[in-house]
């Protein structure tokens, strides 16, 4: 069967222009901000386990200091991707607002 065989009316259409974007652009703004956390703490996790003598002890505070404000900042964007997601399904009718 082909797509002749098919009424006009079958076919798939392109997207209406006030289609929602899945994710959401708020919802990818999140997502990129979250991988970029995640590899930040990559690369500290890395780091703190090369460093070892008495002067990176040091350089250990700094690591765990931006360790831990990345868990904040994670926390802050988890939040908003939720938010955005949950923006999302009452725009495309699955929960109430």
């Amino acid at each position: 069967m082909s797509g002749e065989d098919f009424p006009e009316r079958m076919l798939p259409s392109a997207p209406c222009a006030g289609a929602v974007e899945v994710p959401t652009r708020r919802e990818q703004e999140a997502l990129n901000k979250l991988r970029a956390i995640k590899t930040r703490v990559r690369e500290l996790k890395r780091e703190r386990g090369e460093t070892e003598n008495a002067l990176a002890d040091q350089r250990q505070d700094a690591i765990e200091r931006e360790m831990n404000h990345l868990k904040e900042e994670w926390n802050r964007w988890e939040e908003e991707r939720k938010e955005a997601a949950r923006e999302r399904m009452i725009l495309l009718g699955h929960e109430e607002a």
